[in-house]
């Protein structure tokens, strides 16, 4: 069985959330499909390296292609989350007051925000 890559639409919805760990500043911007569901991320730190900003926009490009090759938001979640790594810490949003990474505080917003609607598809 091959997989087949479902495109988002050119012109979609998106979120834009910012968010802090340890005073690192960011925003996470989750384009969705046409029915609501996560098909694309992107980060932007405030404060980067050319080594953080390389990792992480790496880490959106090959986790936004698992979304649009069909693997469930549920799946990506549970690979992603707990992964621990500077910077790491408490957090601006009270919904998730410690991450243990930029990866595990996307997972894990990503689980509160979109997960019921994932498991609906």
């Amino acid at each position: 069985m091959v997989a087949q890559r479902q495109s988002l639409p050119v012109t979609r919805q998106s979120v834009t959330h910012k968010f802090q760990i340890m005073g690192h500043e960011g925003y996470l911007t989750i384009g969705l499909f046409d029915n609501g569901r996560p098909g694309e991320i992107f980060i932007k730190m405030a404060k980067e390296g050319s080594t953080l900003s390389g990792l992480v926009q790496g880490f959106c490009r090959a986790f936004s292609l698992a979304l649009q090759y069909g693997l469930p938001l549920t799946e990506a979640v549970a690979r992603f989350k707990g992964m621990r790594f500077e910077p790491m810490g408490h957090t601006s949003n009270p919904d998730i007051p410690e991450a243990m990474s930029i990866i595990d505080y996307v997972a894990r917003y990503l689980e509160i925000h979109y997960a019921d609607a994932d498991r609906r598809m």
